[in-house]
């Protein structure tokens, strides 16, 4: 790996509001990982720009966390800790776009307003997800639940042809 200390390399000069979440920061967003979102937002495009189309893979998942973790924690400057949520929660958005269309691509959309973040994944299904009973040992099918818990809103906009499924966090503006 090389010669870092503890992983905060890379992670001078981003601005931390409140002391105690250097560590949650360092633990959690080390400097390769940190790289790799940069590479990420090169390769695949800026989500808050325009939406960015990824292939319906699994590895698009972890693509797609890339994007999310250098949005929200570098680009709109907040938390680890709704960082590290969001990222879960995209996941989980994706996850569902790939297991269950059969689509092609699909596409990833952040949007910020004040007081609010909102996240969407479309993809060209009209099948509607299910919140499934989940049980706590199923890695799958929880998704939804996830999401339900850690958004303030989320819900499944049907469009002519296929559908986005979205959520919204709250933000506490400073």
């Amino acid at each position: 790996m090389g010669g870092h200390d503890g992983g905060m390399a890379g992670l001078e000069g981003f601005e931390q509001p409140r002391g105690d979440n250097r560590l949650t920061a360092a633990r959690w967003s080390p400097a390769v990982e940190d790289e790799h979102a940069l590479k990420a937002l090169e390769l695949f495009g800026n989500p808050t720009e325009a939406e960015v189309p990824l292939p319906s893979r699994p590895e698009s998942a972890a693509t797609a966390r890339r994007l999310t973790q250098v949005i929200v924690l570098r680009h709109w400057g907040l938390t680890p800790k709704m960082t590290e949520d969001a990222v879960l929660l995209v996941s989980e958005l994706v996850g569902n776009a790939v297991r269950h269309t059969g689509a092609r691509v699909f596409g990833l959309r952040m949007r910020r307003r004040r007081g609010w973040i909102r996240i969407e994944v479309r993809d060209p299904s009209r099948g509607l997800p299910c919140l499934m009973p989940v049980q706590e040992t199923d890695v799958s099918g929880r998704g939804l639940f996830l999401v339900d818990k850690l958004s303030d809103r989320w819900g499944v906009d049907l469009l002519p042809r296929g559908k986005t499924t979205w959520f919204e966090m709250r933000v506490a503006e400073r």
